[in-house]
């Protein structure tokens, strides 16, 4: 399609997002969801902050809605939210006691910036995200619900800040109309793979969605994960997810729509370091000795040896060399064709390094 292959060409590659880069060949930028695991408190989510910037992430991220721009008032909630909520309970009286304030959001920023950790947030309802423009967060965090929603995506991208997309309960189709809606606004855009559901079963992550995007689209890819522990994220990581989002609570036993599918204050300091970890184990994409292995290719890689007495003006032949270990003195056996059928320049013993 004609579209796609625009895209390819146009999507910036390298995205700012406050102080750091995100980039095909940057380290892998991390998000700690706290999400709604605040329970509507402003000191649990401080202490939230508290957590990720112990943790080593890159940013701490929360949820701005106003429930009554989000939601009518009688809808059931999603089945998740039965099993780890009050089931009696409509969504809209769950979320109207998770709300964070504009004035809480301006109080956990500057809390974030005593932390030395950026806060991002999700807005829900085109409201929020004049709140948060005001507050003026450096990128929009898009929740899987709004995949779809087409006059909000609209919004979002013509403020101009850098855009990380979930797409949860998606089809192709409705991504690739979603980023149709953005494009002619906004080049700064990150597609995650995700799955809406709170926990999702090993085979529901799909990370094999990354491989379809990254073919699809020129376009930064990552992995918003809902898995069990530290989870599919760093199996995302080696298929090339550059940004990965991940819940966290204080406590996952708490009562509340996330808790459950959400790491503890120890597993989200884990998860940071196995993720750098990887990073570490998947290196340099260029293929060369490392500096520790030139002492090893010394010792351990071969160069010729006569294989008998050879004497001068002899023809070197396949038989009459051979390739030993002699501690890096001497002609590769990579070159050996070169030297079949030259005539030795002098005399060799057997196992003497051929020096011609």
């Amino acid at each position: 399609m004609d579209f796609i292959k625009h895209l390819k060409m146009e999507f910036n590659r390298i995205i700012n997002i406050g102080k750091k880069e995100i980039s095909d060949t940057s380290s892998v930028y991390i998000i700690a969801e706290a999400g709604v695991n605040h329970n509507g408190d402003i000191q649990i989510a401080k202490q939230l902050i508290d957590v990720a910037a112990e943790a080593g992430v890159d940013a701490v991220k929360f949820q701005a809605f106003k429930t009554e721009n989000l939601i009518l008032k009688e809808v059931e909630k999603a089945p998740y939210q039965k099993n780890t909520t009050d089931s009696k309970e409509t969504q809209f009286d769950m979320l109207k006691k998770l709300e964070i304030s504009k004035n809480h959001n301006k109080e956990l920023i500057r809390y974030c910036e005593t932390k030395n950790i950026l806060f991002l947030s999700t807005p829900f309802d085109e409201e929020s995200i004049e709140e948060l423009l005001e507050l003026n967060i450096p990128a929009f965090k898009i929740a899987s619900t709004d995949t779809t929603n087409l006059p909000f995506l609209k919004r979002v991208a013509q403020t101009g800040k850098p855009i990380i997309l979930s797409t949860g309960m998606s089809y192709m189709s409705e991504i690739e109309l979603a980023l149709k809606e953005i494009y002619p606004y906004n080049k700064n855009v990150i597609l995650l793979q995700c799955t809406a559901n709170y926990p999702i079963q090993d085979i529901e992550a799909n990370l094999n969605v990354i491989k379809t995007y990254q073919s699809a689209y020129d376009i930064i890819v990552g992995y918003s994960d809902h898995s069990i522990g530290l989870g599919a994220s760093l199996y995302a990581v080696p298929m090339g997810a550059k940004v990965v989002e991940k819940h966290f609570t204080l406590d996952t036993g708490e009562k509340g729509p996330d808790h459950l599918a959400s790491l503890n204050p120890k597993e989200l300091k884990d998860y940071v370091l196995e993720i750098r970890k990887i990073e570490r184990y998947l290196g340099s994409d260029v293929k060369k000795p490392s500096f520790a292995e030139m002492k090893t290719r010394k010792s351990l890689q071969k160069c010729l040896v006569a294989n008998g007495n050879i004497s001068k003006g002899d023809m070197f032949t396949e038989s009459n060399i051979i390739a030993k270990r002699t501690g890096g003195v001497g002609i590769s056996p990579i070159y050996y064709s070169d030297l079949i059928n030259m005539k030795a320049t002098k005399g060799y013993s057997h196992n003497d390094i051929i020096n011609e």
